[in-house]
C-alpha cells in the first residue's frame, strides 16, 4: 500500500481476525488495522497524516522513506570482484547492485 510516497505492508492476524500494516523504510513507526481493504486504506492515510501532524506540531522534519541512497559495507575482495563484474558487463558499481538487488527482489516477492 502507499499513501504520499511511504508504503505500507500489511499481515493478517488470524487469532484476532484483523489486518496489522506498518509503513516500512523508517525509524518511526507508524502502524495502522483494519478488517477490509477499505479500512486498511483509510487507517493508513490517517495514520500517516497523523504522523504529518504530529511532527509538524514540534517543529520536527518527518522521515522521508526510501530517498534512493544507502551504504553498503562489504569486505574488500567482494567489493573487488563486484567491481570486475560489473566493468566486464559495461555497468557502473552502482547499476550492478541496483540490478542485483532488483533481481533478488522479484525473486522473493514472487513466492
Amino acid at each position: 500500500m502507499k499513501y504520499k510516497g511511504y508504503t505500507g505492508i500489511v499481515e493478517f492476524d488470524d487469532d484476532a481476525n484483523i489486518f496489522h500494516g506498518e509503513v516500512v523504510g523508517m525509524r518511526d513507526v507508524i502502524t495502522f488495522k483494519g478488517k477490509s481493504i477499505e479500512d486498511l486504506e483509510t487507517a493508513m492515510s490517517e495514520s500517516v497524516d497523523y504522523y504529518l501532524d504530529w511532527c509538524k506540531e514540534r517543529g520536527k522534519s518527518p522521515e522521508k522513506p526510501f530517498s534512493g541512497r544507502f551504504v553498503v559495507r562489504t569486505n574488500p575482495a567482494l567489493h573487488s570482484k563486484a567491481v570486475i563484474a560489473a566493468s566486464r558487463l559495461g555497468m557502473s558499481l552502482n547499476k550492478y547492485v541496483e540490478k542485483a538487488i532488483e533481481d533478488e527482489t522479484k525473486l522473493v516477492l514472487s513466492t
